[in-house]
């Protein structure tokens, strides 16, 4: 019997909080979701090819480091 019926019961959901957290490492270094990005391209582009994953990643370093002798930006 619960005394206080305005506590809630937390549940801690480990795959969630995964998710999440690997979501903001990816961030972190550059890498953007993949999966939004196909989302947001059906939707918003479908005249366009959706790029593969390996496609999306190699787009994603070359903004994050340059590349074809363009500087992106960078701390050091």
């Amino acid at each position: 019997m619960n005394c206080c019926p305005q506590e809630r019961n937390f549940r801690l959901d480990l795959a969630k909080l995964a998710t999440k957290l690997r979501d903001g490492a990816r961030l972190m270094v550059g890498q953007g979701d993949y999966d939004a990005y196909v989302a947001h391209m059906r939707a918003k582009h479908e005249d366009r090819n959706v790029m593969s994953r390996a496609e999306f990643f190699r787009a994603r370093e070359n903004v994050r480091f340059g590349a074809g002798g363009e500087r992106a930006f960078r701390c050091c």
